[in-house]
């Protein structure tokens, strides 16, 4: 089967932008949620959303302050933040409608249902009344998409390619959210936010649909070290680093050419596994530098998948072919 690199980047594109669509809606879900439980004077706002998708240069553009609104609006509907939910459902929809005769019919009829279906559920307001409405309708058509791929595409190198985007972007946004809230929630002395740092350390898990099963496979009290364990290192946790990692690097297998890949995805996997959770969480800086040096190898990593795999374009504005299969 010869394969454009194209069509191989699109599907790669596609995975990721239903993955941060399902995040992102997840995050402020769960954050509006926070919010009532948490005292009116806090650090851990809405403002820290910016941040964790890491939009605050965009965000300072559009915005004077980051007051509520702003941010859910930004977040939500903003068609001027590429890293939005109709952003993010809009890219996907186009780079599989140029490519969907790779796909199932019903994959791209639920790509475009979804997308639709969010446009028009944002130009009615995202108001706290309406907001819970489009965050469910989002999470539940970007759950069923994920089923669709799953049930229905035949294994081969579109299916390859969709995970491989699936769980680069899963990762990216696992280590951003642990980054952003640990600032949040390792050691301080407020004594105003202090009986509440056992509701956020919940709020982190929840983030990452991850709560229910901390609760089976830990059984301990929600606590710092637990957590970041749990969520860096579990080798059965599906938003955990480890595995989305180890899903990756066995879907590189498939693929010929995979080496430079694989060496990135292995070098990470090395370091998480290897690191000293409970020496992080003492010291919240070090916790940060670690962080930063798992991103920068996903950035690593997405660089190596992309310059193997992805189109070469030419002056007259043709895609290099690639034999997927057998090159």
């Amino acid at each position: 089967m010869l394969m454009l690199s194209r069509v191989a980047e699109n599907l790669y594109w596609v995975a990721r932008y239903i993955e941060r669509a399902e995040d992102t809606a997840r995050l402020v879900n769960v954050t509006s949620h926070l919010m009532l439980d948490m005292p009116e004077r806090q650090p851990l706002g809405w403002s820290a959303m910016i941040d964790i998708t890491g939009g605050a240069e965009a965000f300072e553009r559009l915005y004077d302050e980051r007051t509520d609104h702003n941010v859910v609006q930004f977040l939500c509907a903003d068609r001027h933040n590429p890293g939005s939910i109709l952003s993010a459902l809009a890219l996907a929809r186009e780079n599989l409608r140029t490519t969907r005769d790779v796909v199932p019919r019903e994959v791209w009829e639920g790509v475009n249902h979804l997308y639709m279906t969010a446009c028009s559920q944002a130009e009615c307001g995202l108001g706290p009344s309406c907001l819970d409405l489009f965050l469910g309708q989002v999470i539940n058509g970007c759950q069923t998409l994920t089923g669709l791929v799953e049930g229905t595409l035949s294994h081969g190198e579109p299916r390859t390619f969709m995970l491989l985007g699936q769980q680069v972007e899963r990762a990216d946004m696992t280590t951003r959210i642990i980054d952003v809230r640990s600032g949040n929630l390792l050691p301080r002395n407020d004594d105003e936010i202090l009986p509440f740092v056992h509701l956020q350390w919940m709020s982190v898990l929840k983030s990452l649909t991850a709560y229910q099963m901390y609760r089976q496979h830990v059984r301990l009290r929600v606590c710092a070290v637990d957590v970041l364990t749990f969520l860096l290192q579990d080798p059965h946790l599906p938003r955990s680093v480890a595995r989305s990692v180890r899903d990756l690097s066995d879907a590189l297998q498939d693929l010929p050419r995979h080496e430079r890949a694989l060496a990135a995805a292995t070098r990470i996997r090395a370091d998480v596994a290897e690191a000293d959770v409970s020496a992080l969480v003492s010291s919240p800086e070090a916790l940060s530098a670690f962080i930063d040096e798992v991103q920068v190898g996903l950035g690593r990593l997405h660089d190596a998948i992309a310059l193997t795999y992805f189109p070469s374009i030419h002056a007259l504005g043709e895609v290099e072919p690639i034999n997927v299969a057998q090159a």
